[in-house]
């Protein structure tokens, strides 16, 4: 009798469907079951032990090309077991020695090659030029002078307010040098960069100074509709003898420079800079195991993909008065190129340093053999210099 009337529910047409819904559903659920046992055995889980293993912290510059950077490296160098690479933002150039040499836990830092200089030159840090070595040179950054309408040269900008970022950033050192350099006083804030665009947007202030890698992102999104217009530098030989001379143009920032008319402008280098670490320790050999694989895989931070900085980058410069990170220096001994390499990679450096300057200060092209010319002039001075 039960099984009769069992089967008769079945025959109903809402018990029927229920019963092949009953049926789907219980085949989702095994193959659910079967794709997480699937998952489970591909990938490991995450687990907190051996979290710490390999860390190493880097601070960047700032909300700016330096983050790109730092995760580029990140990805390079993170292998999921032993070894990763932990990005900070940091505040600035200024701000970051101070981190690098008191913060806990702060390695690495990117910093501004003039900030520094300055830092060392002024003792703003006792004792910084034997507690921070460098583990490579970096990248230039370009100097920004985002103005408001009505200002049309530096000129313009005498006793006007002039934005250098906050407190500890490099902007201000770069540009209170910048500044003095070119006669023009001019009365500086420190307001973030987001609140100086504002406040220029309103008219407060009459221009925004940013050192940054172009293109910078918080100057993409503006155009000269607002009045925003970025400055050029006047290229007097004083600049060039103490900046290297560049330009931003159409390309880095469209909303800003017309297509044809690019900015004159300078740039100061970036130092990928190391923490006073005690030899041997495991922080230390958590940095050499960085630098190992950082160096040995560089040459995949140029193609595409990647930050276009990164084709800046000559892992074998030299940052003269500084001591290099002795694990990145053992490397570069290792691996150094052949004797006929060096001459050649020198000549092509120093062709493009001749192009960049001659485009930034104007005048006629140098033909080839003018080129060459030079360059033998300065392998006779750099040859006299070294006896």
């Amino acid at each position: 009798m039960a099984h009769t009337t069992a089967a008769r529910m079945l025959n109903k047409p809402e018990t029927k469907y229920r019963g092949e819904g009953m049926m789907r559903a219980l085949v989702m659920g095994v193959g659910i079951l079967l794709l997480v046992g699937v998952v489970a055995a591909a990938a490991p889980l995450v687990t907190e032990g051996g979290v710490n293993r390999g860390v190493v912290e880097l601070e960047t510059l700032g909300p700016d090309v330096s983050v790109q950077i730092g995760e580029d490296l990140a990805v390079i160098t993170d292998d999921g077991a032993t070894r990763r690479l932990l990005p900070v933002v940091g505040k600035g150039s200024l701000q970051n020695i101070v981190d690098l040499r008191a913060l806990r836990g702060i390695d690495l830092a990117i910093l501004q090659v003039d900030v520094l200089e300055q830092a060392k030159q002024q003792n703003l840090f006792p004792g910084v030029g034997s507690s921070l070595t460098y583990v490579t040179k970096l990248y230039n950054e370009e100097f920004h002078l985002l103005a408001r309408r009505g200002i049309n040269t530096v000129a313009d900008l005498a006793n006007q307010r002039v934005n250098v970022d906050v407190p500890g950033a490099g902007t201000g050192i770069t540009a209170r040098r910048l500044f003095e350099l070119l006669g023009v006083a001019v009365t500086f804030t420190n307001d973030d960069q987001g609140t100086a665009v504002e406040k220029l947007r309103r008219g407060d202030i009459a221009a925004v100074a940013f050192v940054s890698g172009k293109p910078a992102p918080m100057f993409q999104g503006l155009d000269s509709n607002n009045g925003f217009h970025l400055l050029a530098i006047p290229l007097s030989p004083t600049i060039i003898a103490a900046y290297v001379p560049t330009r931003l143009t159409a390309d880095d920032y469209p909303g800003l420079i017309a297509p044809g008319q690019p900015i004159t402008t300078v740039a100061v280098g970036t130092v990928l800079a190391a923490a006073n670490l005690a030899p041997g320790s495991p922080r230390y050999l958590n940095v050499a195991n960085f630098v190992d694989t950082f160096f040995t895989g560089f040459q995949s931070l140029t193609e595409p993909g990647h930050h276009p900085k990164w084709r800046e980058v000559n892992l074998y410069a030299d940052l003269p008065g500084w001591i290099r990170f002795p694990p990145a220096d053992q490397w570069l001994q290792r691996n150094a190129p052949s004797p006929s390499q060096p001459a050649e990679d020198l000549k092509t450096a120093f062709s493009r340093f001749i192009e960049d300057r001659q485009k930034a200060g104007g005048g006629a092209a140098l033909t080839d053999q003018q080129k060459e010319d030079l360059f033998q002039q300065f392998r006779r001075w750099q040859t006299d210099r070294a006896h």
